[in-house]
């Protein structure tokens, strides 16, 4: 039979009124096409979408476990620990306690320093440090307001000087002690031994330039003058043994 375009919807009335079987099979053929494409369409974008997947820009540190380091003696595991370290130190995290000298002045360690060379007598030392004042807290700085840091107030963002050669006062000297490269300590200095200091100009004072520091530099010495120092340490040159030999006895 030959159905025009304008007679194939009677056509298919017939053919399905003289076998009641036909329309069923013609829908179950047609859902099943239509799922055969809709499935075959759903794996192509599946397909694509993995493919298309960014890779990841980033470093696994997991994928660094087996990694050999040339001259690394310490091991892999040990790399990765001393990496961990810098970027997220653990003592950053904790609440320790200053520890308190008998002078008054006390400190508070907030991060390890690495290498054998450690400050005392004699040491060459450079650091990066930031003085606040105690008595003027903010809500921006509970800590204390700056009047002094190295960043604006020298050339190279340090400040560098010799341990017990009179330059800096030696409570924050005492302070100091034993800190290593890359250590970071706040040390609290009392009022009174701050007095002396300025009295024996030894304390960093900010440019002349820097016109808010000056100021609250000029106002410290009208208060209490308890001062807060961040010192983060970027080296360390301690004087051969005999020097050191030399000074002691010379004491």
């Amino acid at each position: 039979m030959i159905c025009s375009a304008q007679k194939l919807f009677v056509c298919v009335i017939i053919l399905i009124l003289s076998d009641p079987t036909l329309g069923l099979k013609l829908v179950a053929g047609r859902r099943a096409f239509i799922a055969k494409a809709t499935n075959s369409v759903g794996l192509v974008g599946l397909a694509t979408s993995q493919l298309a997947a960014p890779a990841s820009a980033g470093i696994d540190p997991a994928a660094l476990a087996g990694f050999k380091v040339d001259g690394d003696v310490t091991g892999t595991a040990t790399r990765l620990n001393e990496i961990k370290s810098v970027v997220n130190p653990v003592t950053d995290q904790q609440d320790i306690p200053f520890m308190k000298l008998d002078s008054g002045v006390s400190y508070r360690e907030f991060r390890e320093g690495r290498g054998e060379a450690k400050i005392g007598k004699g040491s060459k030392i450079g650091a990066e440090m930031t003085i606040r004042i105690k008595a003027f807290s903010t809500n921006n700085e509970p800590g204390g307001v700056k009047y002094y840091e190295t960043q604006k107030d020298t050339d190279f963002n340090e400040i560098a000087w010799t341990v017990g050669a009179g330059e800096l006062f030696p409570e924050l000297e005492e302070g100091m002690m034993g800190m290593k490269k890359g250590a970071l300590r706040r040390i609290e200095v009392p009022s009174m031994a701050v007095f002396a200091a300025k009295k024996a100009s030894q304390l960093p004072v900010p440019l002349d330039k820097n016109k808010d520091e000056k100021r609250r530099f000029d106002a410290l010495f009208k208060t209490d003058a308890t001062l807060l120092f961040e010192v983060l340490i970027t080296r360390v040159k301690n004087p051969p043994a005999a020097a050191l030999v030399d000074a002691v006895i010379t004491e």
